[in-house]
């Protein structure tokens, strides 16, 4: 499931978040990558080690876990710190996948990566280029958001950032183990919530309603890792 969900950050917020990052100490991204696509990976990010890139990363955690589309597409059990990066001067990163478990330095506690997010921090005429492309079994997608916007995919998709050719572009990615590992069953729990709160606000209290919820919660019980 790939999905766009808008305003985690205002456009104030986000706007306050690129300048305290206008001072921040920014490294050679490939120190984070791993050996097959260190050299496709062309950045720059904050060390993860860095105690305000982690405070920072922690505040983002907090927006995410406000927002309700976000908790019902996500169902979140752990995440790997937020981390940011930064693209210019022709900076990009060639086709790769996610490593599959990385280990939290801070708590150290390994995390699956089940669901992977990039949640743009500069608005998209500011710069040129700097596309992230996902390809899937859905196809191939561009995604180029607006400021504060964040988008949602599988750990397991292929996926690059085009070059940047004017301009800075400036993002927040992360990682987190979900409750439902397998994608399709989270896709299925995600439309089946939707649906729930769309009905809710038609017919709140239709008896029918309990039976869904009821349905909800027993898929998600039978498919939990916990």
């Amino acid at each position: 499931m790939l999905l766009d969900i808008p305003n985690i950050l205002t456009p104030d917020e986000a706007k306050h978040l690129r300048e305290k990052l206008l001072t921040a100490n920014w490294v050679d991204g490939r120190a984070t990558a791993g050996s097959q696509s260190r050299h496709v990976k062309h950045n720059q990010q904050l060390d993860e080690r860095d105690p305000f890139a982690f405070q920072l990363g922690q505040e983002i955690i907090q927006k995410l876990t406000q927002n309700p589309t976000f908790m019902s597409a996500a169902l979140p059990n752990r995440f790997y710190p937020p981390l940011f990066n930064q693209y210019t001067g022709g900076g990009e990163y060639g086709m790769h996948i996610d490593g599959s478990i990385l280990f939290n330095l801070h708590n150290k506690e390994r995390v699956r990566t089940d669901v992977s997010g990039t949640l743009f921090l500069t608005d998209p005429d500011s710069y040129e280029g700097g596309e992230l492309v996902i390809e899937d079994t859905y196809g191939q997608r561009s995604i180029k958001l607006p400021a504060g916007h964040l988008v949602l995919y599988p750990s397991t998709s292929l996926h690059k950032v085009n070059p940047v050719t004017k301009g800075a572009r400036i993002s927040c990615f992360f990682w987190l183990q979900s409750l439902v590992r397998e994608d399709s069953q989270r896709a299925i729990l995600y439309e089946l919530d939707q649906s729930i709160q769309a009905l809710t606000e038609v017919t709140p209290g239709h008896p029918r309603l309990v039976s869904l919820a009821g349905v909800y919660h027993n898929l998600l019980r039978r498919w939990s890792d916990t």
